[in-house]
């Protein structure tokens, strides 16, 4: 039987620019060796992920995610509790598209990014895990973050990543710092902070320097803590981004990496952001969920640092599950420190 891939896609993203491709979309995953068919998302509420979670139970081998960055956090979410997860893809066409630019793929082209597959080239991404919701580029909490909550739908289809900028520059008046505690791998962070983010790409709302040495497979979130709230250090430390990512040594800046995290409200209330939406508000636990979703990109395109390649066959993986559980059954007298196997 043929590979089936199913093209979920958003009908509104994009000014409706996907629609008008669509049936050439198909045709290229028709060429790459699937049997395609596609599914418009609709109004209610999960309509994406629900689709997704069908499709991979179905046996769909390909799930192609097509719209902005929320359509493919849906569709994520639908496949990253599944035993069994089916390829990704992505076409995107939405506001700023940080999952695609991470991963080099086109960004204004809806058929030149669905072309894409037919390099065959696969990268096993990281995603992030908040309480029983993932997340695919970015987390984060504190009042720098809910920056994007009041960025109103219309603005970012019609400007794009300017009505960040703008809304951002209206709002950072207001922006004061809040008291976090933070648990991560070897450290403690209990103090004023105006955001704490958990990146696992490098490009967060447009800017691809704010994590310069971001590795999209290597079972680490960057995690990033701004302990200022002052308006004038806030803008000379995004003018330290812009001038090659030279924030990071900053003396206001924490920027460490960790595969899980722990954050907790202290006296204010502390909202979650997940990939630019409310998450849910802290306390809440991270966890960094590696080479979880297998996905197309464009990896002549992708700097070698930003992939590990360090991949574990599925016959590798499955002898060492089969080892542990002959380990598992051994009697006790058996396992004691004179065994040679603990030697």
């Amino acid at each position: 039987m043929r590979k089936r891939a199913r093209v979920i896609y958003n009908p509104t993203s994009g000014r409706e620019a996907l629609k008008k491709d669509l049936i050439d979309i198909l045709a290229v995953f028709e060429q790459a060796g699937y049997e395609a068919s596609a599914y418009a998302t609709t109004p209610a509420p999960n309509s994406a992920q629900d689709e997704a979670t069908r499709a991979a139970k179905a046996g769909f081998e390909l799930i192609v995610a097509a719209g902005g960055d929320g359509t493919i956090n849906q569709v994520v979410n639908g496949l990253a509790g599944l035993p069994h997860r089916p390829k990704m893809a992505i076409i995107p066409a939405g506001t700023t598209n940080d999952y695609a630019r991470a991963l080099h793929i086109p960004r204004e082209d809806p058929l030149a990014a669905a072309k894409v597959v037919l390099k065959d080239q696969t990268i096993k991404m990281d995603i992030g895990q908040a309480g029983d919701q993932y997340f695919i580029n970015i987390a984060g909490g504190g009042l720098l973050t809910e920056l994007t909550y009041d960025v109103p739908s219309n603005l970012k289809s019609i400007f794009g990543y300017l009505a960040y900028l703008a809304k951002g520059a209206e709002l950072l008046p207001q922006i004061k710092p809040i008291e976090m505690d933070l648990t991560y791998d070897g450290g403690h962070f209990r103090g004023k902070a105006s955001m704490f983010l958990l990146a696992l790409t490098n490009s967060i709302g447009g800017f691809e320097k704010i994590v310069p040495d971001a590795a999209l497979d290597d079972g680490k979130f960057t995690m990033i803590i701004v302990k200022t709230a002052s308006l004038p250090e806030i803008l000379r430390l995004m003018g330290l981004v812009l001038n090659g990512g030279k924030h990071i040594n900053d003396s206001h800046i924490i920027y460490v990496k960790t595969s899980k995290v722990t954050a907790r409200p202290v006296e204010d209330r502390m909202m979650i952001n997940l990939d630019g939406e409310y998450g849910g508000d802290a306390p809440m636990k991270f966890r960094n969920l590696k080479q979880h979703i297998e996905m197309y990109a464009n990896l002549d395109a992708i700097p070698d640092a930003a992939v590990t390649n360090e991949y574990e066959s599925a016959e590798m993986l499955e002898a060492e599950q089969k080892f542990v559980k002959q380990v598992e059954k051994l009697p006790a007298d058996e396992t004691d420190d004179d065994t040679p196997l603990n030697k």
